[in-house]
């Protein structure tokens, strides 16, 4: 079997998400399974070239997974001839002036999301790449995540009837950082730093929403700073400048109603940290991370409103478990997969530029329709 060496500028990787979801989790796993295969029988293997500030921090890494490339100079690393991807899982801030670089150099580029702090430097991107003739992904994890493959698979085949709506529930209880520390960076909670919660998963909502069921036309959003002191990294206490929580209403397509809650405020009472529940003419699901139960309409329990009467009723076990019926990898390494083909073979890869700029356009439609507190159209984009 042939194999066919890819060079990637893994810029970022001393940070959480780029360490562990974005280097071992999926780079380092398609290394251990001796890379990607393709179906003329070619492997692609990634050669990993570790980017960063921190010349200790990757000199660490290295040294711990068995790598001996790395460099604190992105503009040396871009002009080598053996690298053909550039990876960004920078701080939002840092990105579209390293994606701008990798454009100039000719790379194909792949980045987690928000692709830019707004929506005309999204698009400018995605056009600019696109003159350039470089292949661009964006980071949609979770269109991979078991619970909504199992959620897609019901879709396909009609197990809804119409669907109605859509209810979401995403967060957790972030520690405010004095007496215990807080399990997310301080500059998630600093506007000037590029943080807020709505910037950070309205790109996700986006979507899921318009993978699953259909485009977004409208938001209306509340946000609120419900902790406004938190503590950093070094102990001293800051003032939380960005949203921690945010409470939408999305229209999309065929007139479904979508109403997602995402919050670093609030102490989980469900199964697991992001839940949809679909429900649908002929049948609901609630799904999440891994899990997706259901109940046909065959099958409806009838409750009646009796507050005199204690429920004798268990609501829960009237649902029905959908069964894996496949393997479910990690998310991140089967779209780090795709992404690896879509550049050796042009295999198709709909997650580019315009698509990460749709993401970015719904936040920065959110932001508006909470700051003047009205439901906003959201109109197409197009390069």
């Amino acid at each position: 079997m042939t194999r066919r060496s890819i060079g990637i500028i893994v810029n970022g990787v001393t940070g959480r998400m780029g360490y562990r979801q974005h280097l071992v989790r999926s780079l380092l796993a398609i290394r251990e399974a001796g890379g990607v295969p393709l179906a003329d029988g070619t492997t692609v293997w990634p050669h990993l070239v570790l980017v960063g500030r921190s010349e200790t921090k990757l000199c660490e890494i290295a040294e711990r997974h068995g790598l001996d490339d790395w460099s604190t100079d992105l503009t040396a690393a871009l002009a080598r001839d053996d690298v053909q991807i550039y990876f960004d899982a920078q701080v939002t801030q840092q990105r579209e002036k390293a994606i701008r670089q990798a454009i100039e150099a000719g790379k194909h580029i792949y980045t987690e999301k928000p692709l830019a702090e707004d929506t005309a430097a999204a698009l400018d991107l995605a056009r600019a790449a696109r003159a350039a003739g470089v292949r661009t992904g964006v980071v949609q994890d979770k269109l991979f995540l078991p619970g909504l493959r199992k959620l897609k698979r019901l879709l396909d085949g009609g197990f809804f009837g119409q669907v109605l709506s859509v209810r979401g529930e995403f967060g957790y209880w972030v520690f405010e950082g004095d007496w215990q520390p807080a399990q997310r960076p301080s500059w998630n909670y600093r506007a000037e730093d590029g943080g807020g919660i709505v910037v950070d998963m309205f790109p996700h909502w986006h979507y899921v929403l318009a993978e699953l069921f259909g485009e977004v036309r409208t938001v209306s959003a509340t946000i609120a700073t419900h902790v406004p002191r938190r503590v950093d990294e070094t102990g001293r206490p800051y003032q939380a400048t960005a949203d921690d929580a945010a409470y939408a209403v999305f229209e999309l397509d065929g007139g479904v109603i979508a109403q997602l809650n995402s919050s670093w405020c609030v102490r989980v009472f469900r199964d697991e940290l992001v839940e949809f529940q679909v429900d649908g003419t002929e049948g609901s699901a609630v799904a999440g991370l891994r899990r997706c139960r259901v109940q046909h309409r065959a099958v409806t329990p009838k409750p009646v409103w009796n507050p005199d009467l204690p429920v004798t009723e268990n609501f829960r076990s009237q649902w029905t478990e959908v069964p894996d019926n496949e393997d479910f990898d990690n998310g991140f390494k089967v779209q780090w997969e795709a992404f690896l083909r879509h550049v050796a073979t042009g295999e198709p890869f709909p997650w580019d530029f315009l698509a990460g700029a749709r993401g970015v356009q719904l936040a920065e439609l959110g932001l508006v329709s909470a700051r003047e507190g009205r439901r906003v159209e959201v109109p197409e984009l197009a390069l």
